[in-house]
């Protein structure tokens, strides 16, 4: 396991590199204009253009660029360890690392809350389903994964905000509260775009449970089970669920580990400015280095998601073994 795992970690660190790579290249070779214009003031000289280009780095080859930018990741910066650089805005003052790390708590907190929302409610949806087959609570529950799946988020948001805080004022507005200055706060502002994300990833793993449950409980070993006399609740929990939590938990790790630079809709609609949110901005006003920056964080957050759920399968699925 512990080869399987250092292998794995080395690979990760080459896949992130790539990406990294890619985004450079893709960045220098779009026809998107000069970003030195952007931070120049109105009709800047040549002079003045080329003093901002040379103080962002920007007058050297996009090849040299990246290589600057992966030695001060490893050795860091006046910014901190890891070094992601400093921001194009503002003349290159402020540190990446220093902005990344002050928006990824909100995102984080709302990829948590979401994820215990939608993975609870989704897998007991999805197992009362199949257990009351064609009854009434099937029906109902695929209704409601029916809705979920085609609610946009944004419309959802704006509904939640305008019955729950303008018409009814049970839960605070759009922001963001931390939870070090009032937990009340915090939870009061965060429990509508908790909801909204969730609904939707809950609809997703109500079917998806729904449908791998039917398939375990028509399987051999699951009718030798209840000719043993076991109860239905073990048969269905201990037998049935846990062989049908594999794609599930495959999926769970993806979703979070996208969502941590993805989650720009529910971001934008509810105000949280988070890591989705500084990213589309940066990328909109051609600042790089923060592109880079949440890009990173987004490609260790897959690769290492993928290494967890790789990991967990072991312990789930007892066929599995990592020599």
């Amino acid at each position: 396991m512990a080869l399987y795992i250092a292998r794995r970690l080395l690979w990760t660190l080459l896949v992130v590199a790539v990406v990294l790579l890619i985004t450079f290249v893709v960045f220098y070779l779009l026809p998107a204009g000069d970003p030195a214009l952007r931070f120049a003031g109105k009709n800047p000289t040549a002079q003045e253009l080329a003093l901002i280009r040379h103080r962002l780095g920007l007058d050297q080859h996009w090849y040299w660029q990246f290589w600057h930018f992966l030695k001060n990741f490893v050795t860091g910066d006046n910014g901190g360890w890891p070094g992601l650089g400093y921001t194009y805005a503002g003349g290159g003052q402020t540190s990446v690392l220093s902005l990344v790390l002050q928006r990824a708590p909100r995102t984080l907190l709302l990829i948590a809350g979401a994820a215990v929302l939608w993975l609870t409610s989704g897998v007991a949806v999805g197992v009362l389903s199949a257990v009351k087959r064609r009854s009434i609570a099937d029906r109902l529950a695929m209704g409601f994964a029916l809705f979920g799946i085609s609610t946009p988020v944004f419309w959802l948001g704006l509904m939640f905000l305008f019955i729950f805080w303008r018409q009814l004022g049970w839960t605070g507005g759009s922001g963001y509260v931390s939870p070090s200055e009032s937990v009340t706060g915090f939870f009061s502002h965060m429990i509508l775009p908790w909801t909204a994300l969730a609904l939707l990833y809950a609809a997703f793993y109500a079917r998806m449970t729904r449908n791998n449950l039917l398939e375990t409980l028509g399987e051999d070993y699951i009718r030798t089970a209840r000719a043993k006399g076991l109860s239905e609740r073990r048969v269905i929990f201990k037998h049935g669920l846990r062989a049908s939590l594999t794609p599930i938990v495959t999926m769970f790790g993806l979703d979070i580990a996208l969502l941590v630079g993805g989650a720009v809709i529910t971001e934008s609609v509810f105000n949280l400015q988070g890591l989705g949110y500084l990213a589309i901005n940066s990328a909109l006003q051609q600042d790089l280095p923060i592109v880079l920056g949440v890009v990173l964080v987004g490609s260790v957050a897959v690769a290492l998601a993928n290494l967890v759920v790789d990991i967990l399968y072991a312990f789930i699925d007892p066929r599995v073994r990592y020599a």
